[in-house]
């Protein structure tokens, strides 16, 4: 039997020092996030490996029932395990969401950022959120995502940076 490994744990501060961490997409990172058929919603996935070296995956889901059902996930992969971190999680506006500690509940777009103060309760790390007017779909919840934690797109001179129906 392998060792148990533990999970990761990491400060507000780390937290911020992994977002800000620049993410260099590959020239293929639409091919590679194609979002392929699962049970009830389709899901693409594509691992990163950030200027200081960490690992980071970028996990693409959207319901095919409710078009404002999805999430755009940002972990990262701590070293010598393969258990994800997830530091943000762009949601729609398909569930209502309470943040337990500051007794928050509302039901809207949002995102959920990893704290150090939930990880110390004992939740999951990316429990914590707040909720957004920065996107309105799952389009402009990635390019949220893309522009406010540091990955850098492949230049491209042909086309736009997103089209309406891509991915």
């Amino acid at each position: 039997m392998g060792a148990l490994t533990m999970a990761a744990k990491y400060s507000d501060e780390e937290i911020s020092m992994l977002l800000e961490e620049q993410k260099q997409l590959p020239n293929d990172y639409k091919n590679r996030l194609h979002l392929r058929e699962k049970r009830g919603h389709k899901e693409g996935c594509i691992e990163v490996t950030g200027m200081a070296g960490n690992q980071f995956r970028l996990i693409l889901r959207q319901s095919d029932a409710n078009h404002i059902d999805f999430s755009i996930i940002l972990g990262v992969i701590p070293q010598d395990t393969s258990q994800l971190f997830i530091l943000r999680r762009y949601n729609g506006k398909s569930h209502e969401h309470t943040n337990k500690i500051e007794r928050v509940t509302f039901y809207d777009f949002h995102i959920h950022t990893a704290t150090e103060r939930y990880q110390d309760l004992g939740s999951k790390e990316e429990t914590y959120a707040e909720p957004t007017d920065r996107f309105y779909d799952f389009h402009s919840a990635l390019r949220c995502m893309i522009d406010e934690c540091r990955f850098v797109l492949p230049f491209d001179p042909q086309q736009k940076l997103f089209e309406e129906g891509e991915l």
